[in-house]
């Protein structure tokens, strides 16, 4: 027996409705009444990092990592929808993807990734 994927991500919200709908709107992510939404098969990284980590801020015990398609279109709608994009060229990994950095509305950490299509 093994775990076969991520089954959800549970986590607290000043206003509940305001971020689902924020997620859903910008990532068309958890859309309806349960937050349910279908997602490709693909790789999922599961990593505790260091407690003295700068890999993100340390004010948060987590960060979410999103894995999309077309990182350049999706950066261009958040940037259209006054979202503050951060990008780093050091972040980017050959073999890996690309990367960017958005915060919801609550200021959690959300990382976004481009697979590298050459490692697939």
């Amino acid at each position: 027996m093994a775990v076969t994927g991520i089954g959800g991500f549970f986590f607290r919200a000043k206003d509940t409705k305001a971020l689902s709908d924020w997620y859903a709107k910008h990532l068309g992510v958890g859309a309806g009444e349960y937050g349910v939404w279908q997602t490709q098969a693909g790789p999922s990284v599961f990593a505790p990092f260091k407690a003295d980590t700068d890999y993100f801020a340390a004010d948060h015990q987590w960060m979410l990592n999103l894995r999309v398609d077309d990182l350049d279109a999706l950066l261009a709608s958040l940037r259209e929808a006054g979202i503050e994009v951060i990008t780093k060229p050091e972040w980017d990994m050959p073999g890996v993807g690309r990367f960017a950095r958005i915060h919801d509305p609550e200021n959690n950490p959300i990382e976004l990734w481009e697979p590298d299509p050459a490692a697939a």
